[in-house]
């Protein structure tokens, strides 16, 4: 048989691979994250690598707090909803629908787009703005509605919404965008972009054409887009129907806000398939690298019992005669995050229930949470800041609707949370820089945490060991870290390192390196 010399290089291989293959120490190195002085939460697993003992997730719901808004006047209504709310220099901008729903669920008057602003977050005030007429009167807030804009007529538009665009070569003219949902205007379903000098007077953009057809999306819910400063690019999110008609989310990237490219249908890292409604996707300020979203769950859970014990059922009833859904459907709030934009991590318990059942709640409509974050003082004296979240409230339910006011903590979403028996969190191997290690973090007055600093082999640098690091207690949004010999961790930046926490009936929110 002649012999096939073509193969031996195959055997040799085959002989030798065993100093061929990389070491496990050679493979981690190759999977350090470059996290540098960015901050760490824990709303996914990207710098987890192992949870131990008794340490595990922990999804925290933002606390109740105070009505801050009603939709009160004539033009606004009680289906008065989706709101882009930010910061911008020392004012808190809001933007939101005016319309109304009657006790049956029919529409009272055009829809019309309004504008309110405050300083602190709480009191809001709508401005007599005098641009469009509504029952014979310019006396409003009103900032969009039916209007001719040269050849193009503006008629009606289901949702706007709007951020600040901090793109550094943005045009002064177009400093403020929307995206507005043209569902009623030909083409069917699609997507105009509005620009603004001052985020009061409005103009459509690209020539009245839309930069997303009906080809892309279905868009009749809030969609979402901002400058993406981590990447360099325009973000954008909306609507689809995805596989069985389920209510989805679609994403698409672009220079120029004008022409989207990359669209993909976003993913999730569980199985489980149900409607998302809204999207309310941003990067989180504090740690830009994170892109974090507040979708709406919708669930028509249809009559029964229950559904017939919950608040207003007289209006619920009513309402259903227009459309069976329109009664029986609920919806909450969930957490999503993402480091690419497009796989998210997707928190299945609800991160906005509906609550204590009281009148306005645990209806269609409820508890969508308005785009996006406010950081805002504590009503605790002396406390940190806290984030400000918008949800709307009391919806269908009367001549108006309202928004009411949640405050959860800085970072404090999800934390690694380990009883008093204690429990370990290991990070994956990742590169910083900085000279002193921080902590969002909070424990009971017995509880604790301690932290070792590793190489990728899982041995602690010297003076960096857990036995080199005094119990650190107390609640707070930002700890130094300190060992025997003091806090600074300079000599190991740049280095492919771990961190081993050891924590005691505590929870850890975030970390980052500073001050290199």
């Amino acid at each position: 048989m002649k012999r096939n010399n073509n193969l031996l290089p195959i055997w040799i291989c085959i002989l030798c691979m065993g100093c061929q293959l990389p070491s496990p120490q050679k493979k981690i190195q190759e999977e350090a994250v470059r996290i540098y002085s960015e901050r760490q939460l824990f709303v996914d697993d990207y710098i987890v690598e192992t949870l131990s003992e008794g340490a595990g997730y922990r999804l925290h719901q933002p606390q109740i707090k105070e009505v801050v808004f009603e939709t009160d006047a004539p033009w606004e209504g009680s289906y008065s909803n989706y709101n882009s709310i930010f910061k911008d220099g020392d004012i808190f901008r809001m933007y939101y629908r005016g319309w109304h729903r009657g006790t049956k669920g029919e529409l009272t008057h055009d829809m019309v787009w309004c504008y309110a602003e405050s300083k602190d977050g709480i009191h809001w005030v709508k401005p007599d703005l005098g641009l469009f007429e509504f029952n014979g009167s310019k006396n409003n807030n009103i900032i969009l509605a039916s209007r001719q804009f040269g050849d193009f007529k503006f008629t009606f538009a289901d949702n706007m919404t709007v951020f600040k665009d901090h793109n550094p070569g943005v045009s002064p003219d177009a400093l403020y965008k929307a995206f507005v949902d043209l569902r009623k205007q030909k083409p069917d379903w699609s997507l105009l972009v509005f620009h603004s000098p001052d985020g009061i007077h409005w103009t459509p953009a690209n020539g009245s054409t839309p930069v997303l057809t009906q080809y892309e999306g279905s868009y009749d819910s809030q969609n979402t887009a901002f400058w993406d400063s981590a990447k360099n690019e325009y973000r954008a999110y909306w609507r689809f129907f995805g596989r069985d008609s389920l209510r989805a989310i679609r994403t698409g990237t672009s220079k120029d806000f004008i022409h989207w490219d990359n669209r993909k249908d976003i993913q999730y890292t569980d199985t489980l398939s149900e409607p998302m409604y809204t999207n309310g996707i941003i990067p989180y300020y504090r740690a830009p690298q994170i892109y974090i979203g507040f979708p709406a769950r919708y669930l028509d859970r249809k009559w029964s019992a229950s559904m017939k014990a919950l608040p207003e059922l007289k209006e619920r009833e009513g309402r259903s005669i227009t459309n069976p859904r329109y009664g029986t459907a609920i919806t909450e709030s969930l957490l999503i995050a993402s480091h690419d934009g497009v796989t998210f991590k997707r928190w299945n318990e609800a991160f906005l229930r509906p609550g204590i059942e009281r009148n306005g709640a645990w209806n269609y409509g409820h508890q969508y949470i308005g785009w996006s974050f406010l950081e805002t003082p504590s009503g605790l004296e002396g406390a940190p800041n806290e984030i400000s979240l918008y949800a709307s409230e009391s919806l269908w339910t009367g001549e108006s609707s309202t928004l009411r006011r949640y405050t959860i903590r800085l970072d404090g979403f999800v934390s690694i949370n380990a009883p008093m028996s204690g429990g370990r969190l290991l990070t994956k191997p990742f590169v910083f820089k900085g000279k002193k290690l921080s902590l969002n973090f909070s424990t009971s007055a017995l509880g604790s945490i301690r932290v070792e600093i590793q190489d990728t082999a899982g041995k602690a640098f010297p003076g960096f060991s857990m036995d080199d690091c005094p119990p650190v207690f107390g609640d707070t949004v930002d700890r130094t870290v300190t060992w025997n010999n003091g806090s600074d961790v300079s000599a190991l930046q740049g280095k492919e390192v771990r961190l081993l926490y050891e924590i005691k009936d505590g929870d850890l929110y975030s970390f980052y390196f500073r001050g290199g």
